[in-house]
């Protein structure tokens, strides 16, 4: 087997003396687990690193055998936001809930090109990302959600079927409820933040907050709790980055 295509690389760790395990999102194949030989030398880590989309050349020698992947840098997103935390956390944690996340080997177009344009985002506007890109990741963990078989349906009440007034969500179900339907169980909802039912708000940093307890309260526990995981380190320090930009800027 021997094709080429472009990837997301989520994941690197060595592997002997100078090759590295790589772990790849791609359009065709979804997430792709490979061997980069001389994945350590220099040249090696400035490519193979999370956060790049690479120019992938996969070969297979024969069923079962390891994939060997060498490659091209297309585009390197984490170098451009070293000095972004919130920009770089948000890389991080992209990166991380993918590769925990995605079965290998299963096709995910729309995924992956949702996945490409978020880091392009985040890498070609950093500053932009730093003060407005938060719902653009968290519309990317309930993408992530969908594929995984646990979307959200926030379309309509739960409970009385109409559109309007959409302020809630079941923890249960994942359903919005609306105010009317919320009624003296509404302490009990997760709050829907505004910028998830109206695109066109950007939204506040406690909106955004809910936002990704939101999200964080599903992938915990449906992709994760189910295989008696925690969310990864990477996932809660980008929340935490959040709470402690929240608490400099003083804003609600």
């Amino acid at each position: 087997m021997q094709r080429e295509a472009p990837a997301l690389v989520v994941f690197v760790a060595p592997q002997g003396e100078s090759g590295a395990r790589v772990h790849m999102l791609t359009e065709a194949d979804g997430l792709v687990r490979a061997l980069a030989y001389g994945g350590a030398s220099r040249a090696g880590r400035a490519l193979w690193q999370p956060g790049n989309v690479v120019k992938a050349r996969l070969t297979q020698r024969g069923e079962g055998a390891p994939i060997r992947v060498s490659g091209e840098l297309l585009y390197g997103c984490a170098a451009r936001i070293l000095d972004m935390p919130l920009a770089l956390a948000m890389m991080q944690s992209v990166c991380v809930l993918a590769d925990a996340t995605l079965p290998e080997g299963e096709p995910c177009p729309a995924f992956f090109g949702a996945t490409l344009k978020l880091l392009s985002f985040i890498g070609y506007s950093p500053d932009v990302a730093e003060q407005t890109g938060l719902p653009n990741y968290i519309e990317w963990e309930l993408a992530l959600l969908d594929v995984l078989g646990f979307g959200l349906d926030l379309s309509a009440c739960a409970v009385t079927g109409q559109t309007q007034d959409l302020a809630y969500v079941s923890p249960r179900t994942g359903r919005a409820v609306s105010v009317a339907g919320a009624g003296e169980w509404k302490d009990r909802l997760l709050p829907l933040p505004a910028f998830l039912r109206d695109p066109a708000q950007e939204g506040s940093w406690a909106e955004w907050r809910a936002g990704l307890q939101l999200s964080g309260h599903f992938l915990a526990r449906d992709a994760f709790g189910q295989r008696h995981l925690p969310l990864p380190a990477a996932r809660q320090r980008l929340l935490a980055r959040l709470e402690k930009l929240q608490a400099h800027t003083n804003q609600p």
